[in-house]
């Protein structure tokens, strides 16, 4: 599928591993210029780099803990400055503690909203003007569905989520005479992204859940977000698309 994102800068944060990594891939396979970003996967990272420098295309990556607004403002005009623009934001770092609410903490309530919200206010604002620059820039956000339909241990990243489908839709509203488009991807349970054992555990008790019966890899996503950052998403705006296996029909 040729999708013309040649030209086009893509930063993508969480691009590490598992969803992220699969999204940094496909973007660059499409012609891209992936700027990923990492928090403490700096191995993993530079191994996606080096993957896509393997392959003919051009990636960079680049340290920032998204909960963090100036280290974000940091991240997004080094890349600026290295690659002449920004065209593409695939905000898809996120942090879950899957618990009991009531045994929730303070802190870990703070962490995951820091993380999970703040990050995408924080990546929106450094970015925008970049992409109205652009003018036809492209603004994604990765959630779960949880945030659509609730879930028993998520509740504070359900929640965080919950805002972040808001920000964008609003940002949609906001952005569109600029030619910028603002969508989330709203995601079932990708395996990968989850702990091994406790998906092992609990697997034939979670596929239940899904009129597929089989849970998420992250090869199922990266195309759909692909094509909301091309050009053939143009008219896309302001929308939650889920991609869960039939868990969530709302």
């Amino acid at each position: 599928m040729d999708l013309n994102l040649k030209g086009k800068v893509a930063l993508v944060t969480g691009g590490a591993r598992d969803v992220g990594r699969e999204i940094s891939l496909a973007l660059a396979a499409e012609g891209a210029t992936v700027a990923l970003n990492y928090r403490n996967s700096a191995e993993e990272a530079q191994a996606v780099v080096d993957e896509i420098r393997a392959l003919g295309g051009e990636a960079k990556a680049y340290k920032a803990d998204v909960a963090d607004f100036a280290a974000v403002k940091a991240m997004v005009e080094a890349i600026v400055s290295d690659f002449g623009g920004l065209n593409i934001v695939v905000n898809n770092a996120g942090l879950a503690i899957r618990q009991r609410f009531t045994d929730s903490t303070e802190k870990e309530w703070k962490a995951q909203i820091d993380t999970c919200l703040y990050g995408a206010i924080h990546l929106a604002h450094a970015a925008i003007p970049h992409l109205e620059k652009a003018g036809d820039g492209r603004l994604i956000a990765i959630v779960g569905d949880s945030s659509r339909v609730g879930e028993s241990g998520l509740a504070i990243v359900a929640a965080a989520r919950a805002g972040t489908i808001a920000l964008m839709k609003s940002l949609a509203r906001e952005l569109g005479r600029s030619g910028v488009t603002a969508n989330t991807v709203s995601l079932g349970l990708v395996e990968t992204a989850h702990d091994r054992s406790w998906v092992e555990a609990n697997r034939d008790k979670l596929t239940k859940f899904y009129p597929l019966r089989r849970l998420g890899q992250p090869e199922d996503i990266a195309p759909t977000v692909a094509l909301l950052a091309s050009p053939k998403g143009s008219w896309i705006t302001g929308q939650v698309i889920s991609i869960s296996g039939g868990f969530c029909m709302v």
